[in-house]
């Protein structure tokens, strides 16, 4: 990225020195829809990030650009709303809602925004901004918060401006990345800890279908409610579960499976990626990352068949790496119905699978191919 470019545009148009902050998109190696169950998650940083130049105003205007777009928007701060047309700014204004909940006085701003986090593609595009945001304004306006702080408002943001209830991981993995290593986030205690993922030869490679199902964000909150209804069931005769964390396959059969067949199928697919996870970690300490990619593709079976929230051409692309020794895991990654699959592969071999995969996936699906070899990076920083 070209930050003195981003600088130079920011100057010319709003005649000011910005404050640069960037902050990356994020993987999730394993531990898919169990964030919002009280689950794990295993997510990374990536050198893929939104970058926001950013200087406070003598007024209370609001003035957005998103310069790759070039898009231009702006609005007075006591008008402040979620907006209907376009979708960028609501991520910037839900978290200068979050900053006036806290009671902190807010100044007019302008901001100009570049990210080559691809858009749609389940690397959490929307997060990145969010956080962006949030660590500029706190620097701008001298607030002190503290990371954690800064994560949840960046959630409240998406679940309050742009409508998805997501759960916790994509702004904490933003927020909070670490160079080379993966984080296993207890997404009920906000625990967390920082674990080395040595890939021995392999490359994280990314694999975008190119398609957004409109299904997405209506089924992803579906699948919260069945999920919660599950844990209603189970909680009839374990009144201490509060969650799908806490409940064990053996509740659900006892609990759930008489009551309704589906909802039974995607509480057990959480249970279960729950508990690999758990098994995943062991993994990493030992260095096993055969383990993990096999892992990746029984998570991709669960997502696909249980928890429905697959597409063809997802599956497609995780069907095609079963048969080639370069790839040790793959699965979907993301809500689901689109975006990319996620693989570790064998760095050497990847132009070769590329080469082999691109034309079959463009010629059964009528779409094209992109991909992306994402190294993980640190969270979100100032860029001096």
């Amino acid at each position: 990225m070209d930050i003195e470019k981003l600088k130079k545009q920011f100057v010319q148009l709003y005649q000011q020195e910005p404050l640069v902050v960037k902050s990356p998109g994020r993987v999730n190696i394993i531990g898919e829809h169990t964030d919002y169950n009280n689950g794990f998650v295993l997510p990374a940083a990536i050198d893929k990030a939104a970058y926001l130049a950013i200087a406070l105003r003598d007024d209370d205007e609001i003035h957005l650009s998103a310069l790759d777009l070039n898009e231009h928007f702006k609005i007075h701060i006591k008008d402040l709303k979620p907006i209907g047309d376009i979708s960028w700014p609501n991520f910037i204004l839900g978290v200068v809602a979050q900053f006036i909940k806290k009671g902190i006085t807010l100044k007019g701003f302008n901001a100009a925004l570049l990210s080559d986090v691809p858009i749609g593609a389940g690397l959490s595009s929307s997060a990145a901004i969010e956080c962006a945001t949030v660590f500029a304004l706190n620097e701008l306006l001298q607030t002190n918060l503290d990371r954690m702080t800064m994560v949840h408002m960046a959630q409240k943001a998406e679940h309050e401006y742009a409508g998805v209830m997501c759960g916790i991981m994509d702004q904490f993995a933003s927020m909070m990345g670490k160079k080379d290593h993966v984080i296993k986030l207890d997404c009920m205690t906000m625990e967390y800890e920082y674990k080395p993922f040595k890939l021995n030869g392999l490359k994280i490679l990314l694999l975008n279908t190119n398609v957004k199902h409109s299904l997405a964000s209506s089924e992803y909150n579906t699948r919260r409610l069945e999920c919660m209804k599950a844990v209603e069931w189970v909680k009839e005769s374990n009144p201490s579960v509060k969650s799908l964390r806490d409940a064990t396959i053996e509740m659900l059969k006892h609990n759930v499976l008489n009551k309704d067949a589906l909802v039974y199928r995607r509480a057990e697919f959480v249970v279960e990626e729950i508990n690999r996870l758990q098994q995943a970690s062991i993994n990493l300490e030992m260095g096993d990352i055969n383990a993990i990619g096999a892992k990746m593709y029984t998570t991709h079976d669960g997502l696909s068949q249980k928890y429905e929230v697959s597409c063809k051409e997802l599956d497609f692309l995780v069907n095609e790496t079963r048969k080639n020794d370069a790839v040790i895991g793959s699965r979907m990654m993301g809500g689901g119905f689109g975006g990319c699959t996620i693989n570790l592969v064998k760095e050497e071999e990847i132009e070769e699978l590329i080469k082999i995969i691109k034309p079959r996936y463009e010629e059964t699906m009528s779409l094209p191919l992109s991909f992306y070899v994402v190294t993980i990076t640190n969270g979100t920083e100032i860029i001096e």
